[in-house]
């Protein structure tokens, strides 16, 4: 039997007391992750590198919201917690699910631990 072409993984954890979910799934020409304290996808963000460059100090990224709440925070979390993802991916770009209750620093830094702990790619 062959390997399936969609990897995909997820993980439960309370952060600052909130129940969180992260599901990580792997296609061919994206990485789409679904982060939510609310059980819903929430807003939906896409974060692509703007160049194919292999020298990181050169490369940038940019943050679209195609659904939902476009706010200057969103776009904070959205390159926080996937930009990590879309660099180790070899720069594929990243179609990131967020609908948080707490997005502090700290939350934020233990969802970033979630997310690679349900590395698929």
């Amino acid at each position: 039997m062959s390997e399936t072409a969609i990897k995909s993984k997820q993980a439960h954890k309370d952060v600052n007391g909130i129940s969180t979910e992260v599901i990580c799934t792997e296609f061919n020409n994206y990485i789409f992750i679904v982060l939510t304290q609310y059980g819903k996808i929430g807003t939906l963000i896409s974060v692509t590198p703007d160049s194919r460059s292999n020298d990181i100090s050169t490369l940038t990224f940019s943050t679209r919201v195609l659904l939902g709440k476009d706010e200057p925070l969103t776009h904070v979390c959205a390159r926080n917690l996937a930009l990590f993802v879309s660099q180790e991916a070899g720069n594929r770009p990243v179609l990131l699910g967020l609908a948080l209750k707490d997005s502090s620093l700290d939350a934020v830094k233990q969802m970033k631990e979630m997310i690679r702990s349900c590395q698929v790619w």
